[in-house]
Order: C-alpha cells, then structure tokens, then sequence
C-alpha cells in the first residue's frame, strides 16, 4: 500500500494526459503581459487596501522591512515555481508539481491544501470588497440597511456580548455589528443578517470567469491598470503630506510587533503562484510564466514598500487599525476628494484579486479530476467558452456562502497556513529534480548555489547571533515546561530540526541555496502563526485524506495504468 501511496507520475506521463483530453482542450490565449497583469491582480488586492492597515497597526512604520523579509521569501518561492512551470507547463500548479516530486498522496495533500488556500483567499477578498463598496455608497449619500450588509457571525457574536458587558465593552465595529443584529428581521429566533455585497460580487466574477479566459484577461487587464494608478497614486499623492515625525519610533512594538503582522502581510503576497494555474492557456507557459512571476513580485514589493511608508507617515500607526487604511489616511488630512477617488477605484480593483482567485481554483480541481482524485464531472470543458464550467459554479458556491455570513479575521491566517505548506513542498520539489537529474529539460531553472557549507554555516551564525543577542528569548524557553514546550514551542522546534537536518543533506547531496532557503523562510513564517489555524488546518488535512481512501485512492488513473501493467504482467 506504502508504494501505491507515493506512486508518481512522469514529466511526459502528465504532459500526454493533459493533451489528450476527450473534452476537448482550453484556450492558448495568454502571453507573458497578461500573465503578469494577473499576478499584479492577484497580489495588489485585499492584501494592500485592507490587511496592510492591521500590519502597520501592530508593527509601525517598521512593518516595510517585514515587506521586504517576506518578499525575499516569496522570491526563493517563485524561483521554485518558475522552474516547476516550466519543466510541467500545466494547470494544476503545486498540486501537479508535487504529483512528479513526491508522490500521489503528496499530490492529494497539496491539492486539498490549495482549495483551501484559493476559497478562503477570496472569502477575504469578497469581504473587504463589501467593505469598500458600501463606505463608496456612503460617499453617494446611499445607505444600505446594517443588517444586509454585516457577516452573521460577527453580529450575533456583537450582540451577546452587548448583553452580557454593556455597550462600554463593545468597539465601534463591534456596535455596529450589534445595531445590525437589531434591526435585522428574525425568522423566529434567528436574525437575517448577511453580507449580501460580498455574496453578489463572488456570484458576478464566477460567471465572467466562467464565460471565457479572454473575457476574463481583458477585465482583468483594465482593473490592473487602474489598480496600479491608484496605488501610485496613493504613493505620489500622499508623499506631499508625509510628516517624518511619525516615523519615529520606527518600531514602537519591537521584533513581535512586526512579526505579528506575518499573516497579515504575507496575505499581500498571496497571489504570484495562482498564475502557474494557467499554464494550459499560455502561449509559451515555459518561457513566459517563469518571467511573470519574477516580474510581477518585483514591482508589487516596491510598490508595498513605498505605499508603507507613505500610509505611516501620513497619520500615527495607532490610528491604522481600519478596514480601509487607504480611503482613512486622506479622510484624516482633510483630503475627502482623494479619498473618495481611493475608495470608488478600490471597488474596482479589488474585483481583480478576486477574479483571478476564482480563475485558479477551479483549474486545480480540474486537474485532480484528470487524474480520477475527484468526480470526474470536474474535469469537463465547456463545449463553447473552453473553460472548466463545472468546477467554476462549484468554486463560486463554495466561496459565496461563507463570504455571506463569516468575518474576514477568521479567514486571514488560514489562508497563510495552507499557503505556507503549498510553498514549502515547491521548494522541497526543485531539491528533488535537482537530484533526480529532471532538471536538465527544465527551461528555466533555479540559480545554482552550492549549499554544501552555506547552509551549516547559516545555521551556526544564527545560533551565535542567538546566544549574544537574543537572551531574552532563551531565558524564556529556558522558564518553560517540558509540556509547555511542547504546546507553545513544538513548530519552532520542527523549524531548528528541519535547518539541522538540511544542513547534512546540503553537505551530502550539494543542494541548491536557494530552494533551501525558500524552505526555511516560509516554515519560520509558519511559526508566527495562531496555533488556532493550524488546528483547522490539520483538521482540513484530515477530512481531505478521508475523501482520498474513501475515492481517490481506488479511482486514480494512476493506480488503474499500474493495475494495468500488472494484469499484462
């Protein structure tokens, strides 16, 4: 059962089940602008009109180096991805790279980690699309009713908690939940509260999504535009009404006020890697995709790190704590013109994010369903827009009904968790190409740096570092429990045990650098994260790997080729 499990699937093997499809195939339509306006589009979204607020909230004006800490991870990342595109120019992205590297449970693993990753990301998005579009309306004099527009979860949990401490405990959003919760019309006990913005916004990008790659890519190639006008203009705008004075003190909070925005930032990144889900519908996906997403990561970092600076310095850090940090910075400088600007464009451009989200997520599913891991209902084209109609209506069923009742917050970190564990066995994949000699047909690879006494010393240097400047952090692990250790400490301790043991297998096998890096990096990310997630991450694991033995295991066309050969044998 053990040699089924982490059975693989060739180069060649994928490539010849891609292209001999009885649906007939999807629509070479992209070249490598249209696929960095769609990295921009899913990078620059939520991550930079809302989450951006909350990081610089916990972290001050220092959260622009945590930008560029997580950009560096993000580059190690991309590299990865960038020679997986091109040496298996496919749509299923992680998922099918990890099919060659590791093995179909890998595979299967990743993949259910990918749906996750996709659907809660546009969860996020959807809801801070609701957010700006209803302050926009506001700026028109239009007024929704609170109750159509506010998640379910947070007003009912706003309301009990006005019941049981008083209005003095609630905060501004939180007495807003609760009006929305009493105004609401009930259906006996239960109050109808829903965000009906972020429901009906989800519905109208899976039907454009759904009607065709070209309709999809000329959207989104208009959003981009305005969504970096904005942004720029943001940046040139708000230069004029910088006031150095609030940059000091740089980091008010230290090293864990800006690690606690790791979620938050790193969500801004989210995005390069849906890209590689289009391999199918690009022109030359070995030579485009790999220089898309080096491009579109380069531009999105300057354009965070200057939109950081601009945003702190405008206004104290304390007063960022807002859903739209963009929109609030000009409002708070008397700007309501630019503000009002800010707000209409962001509407626009956050659809964007979205769209190509909902672009992704069905093609992985696709994907898996070629390989018979899922209903094989999710593999169908549509005869006449060439899309995977039916994997796309699911996705926008799956992402609209909890856009309509949860809050964003929930949905943050899950999404980073998932993410990080999609990007970490990338860069473990180009480790075993490497090794396997697969790389030789990759057209673009990593850039080779032999890790053989890099990574060790990497590692004894940040030991050292450790022991002289960081007392503090191991008189506290020195004052914890063996139990304690073990409940609060356990993903760091994986992290130093994980460096130890790349550390031998880069002197023994020569690893690339790079790849090495990119492993270290977003498991160290991981760490910063609520152990609350990874409970509901495992648990996601979990379920997925019941659906596996329960389906994909018996019904893999991997495992029927091998029953096949056998037979023959």
């Amino acid at each position: 059962m053990a040699h089924k499990l982490f059975r693989k699937k060739t180069v060649e093997q994928i490539q010849k089940d891609t292209y001999h499809q009885g649906s007939g195939g999807l629509a070479k339509v992209l070249g490598v602008k249209d696929l960095v306006s769609l990295g921009i589009a899913a990078i620059v979204g939520a991550g930079i009109f809302s989450t951006i607020g909350l990081a610089s909230y916990n972290g001050g004006p220092a959260v622009s180096l945590l930008f560029v800490f997580t950009a560096i991870a993000c580059v190690f990342t991309a590299l990865s991805y960038a020679q997986f595109a091109s040496t298996v120019p496919v749509s299923g992205s992680a998922y099918t790279y990890a099919y060659v590297a590791f093995g179909e449970i890998f595979a299967w693993i990743i993949g259910w980690a990918l749906i996750l990753e996709y659907a809660v990301s546009n969860m996020v998005v959807a809801i801070s699309w609701s957010e700006y579009f209803v302050s926009m309306l506001k700026g028109f004099g239009i007024r929704l009713p609170l109750w159509l527009t506010t998640s379910s979860e947070g007003a009912y949990e706003a309301f009990h908690k006005l019941q049981q401490a008083g209005s003095e405990a609630l905060s501004s959003s939180e007495k807003i939940a609760a009006a929305a919760y009493e105004q609401a019309p009930h259906l006996g006990n239960i109050a109808l509260v829903c965000n009906l913005p972020a429901g009906l916004i989800t519905i109208l990008v899976t039907w454009l999504v759904y009607i065709g790659i070209k309709e999809s890519r000329t959207a989104s190639n208009i959003m981009v535009i305005l969504k970096v006008s904005v942004v720029l203009f943001v940046i040139i705008g708000g230069a004029f009404y910088v006031k150095p004075a609030n940059w000091s003190p740089f980091a008010p909070n230290g090293i864990q006020g800006i690690l606690s925005g790791v979620a938050a930032v790193f969500f801004a990144f989210i995005g390069f890697d849906s890209i590689s889900t289009t391999a199918e519908e690009c022109k030359n996906p070995q030579r485009d995709l790999p220089r898309a997403m080096i491009y579109c990561l380069l531009i999105c970092t300057v354009l965070y790190v200057l939109i950081t600076l601009v945003l702190t310095g405008m206004v104290n850090y304390k007063e960022l704590n807002v859903n739209d940090p963009l929109a609030f910075v000009f409002q708070s400088t008397g700007l309501d013109f630019m503000a009002g600007v800010i707000s209409i464009s962001s509407v626009i451009a956050i659809t964007s994010a979205l769209l190509v989200f909902q672009l992704g997520q069905p093609r992985i599913w696709m994907t898996m369903s070629r390989d018979g891991l899922l209903w094989k209902k999710f593999a169908s084209i549509h005869p006449k827009y060439k899309t995977p109609g039916f994997a796309t209506i699911i996705a926008g069923i799956v992402v609209t009904i909890p856009a309509l009742f949860f809050r964003m917050d929930f949905f943050v970190d899950l999404t980073s968790v998932g993410t990080f564990f999609a990007f970490i066995l990338v860069c473990g994949g180009v480790l075993y190409l490497d090794h396997q000699g697969i790389s030789k047909q990759s057209k673009f690879r990593v850039p080779y740096v032999n890790g053989k006494y890099i990574v060790g010393l990497a590692l004894l240097i940040t030991v050292l570092g450790l022991f002289i400047y960081g007392k503090a952090t191991i008189k506290e692990w020195v004052d914890l429990s063996a139990v304690e250790l073990i409940e609060h400490k356990s993903l760091t301790i994986i992290f130093w045990l994980t460096w130890v043991i790349l550390t031998v297998l880069s002197y023994k096998y020569n690893f690339s650098t790079l790849p090495v890096a990119g492993i270290l990096v977003n498991l160290y990310l991981m760490t910063e994260l609520g152990a609350s997630n990874w409970i509901i991450f495992i648990g996601w694991l979990v379920i997925g790997l019941i659906i596996y033995f329960i389906y994909g295991y018996r019904k893999s066309k991997l495992n029927a080729s091998h029953r096949a050969l056998g037979d023959k044998l």
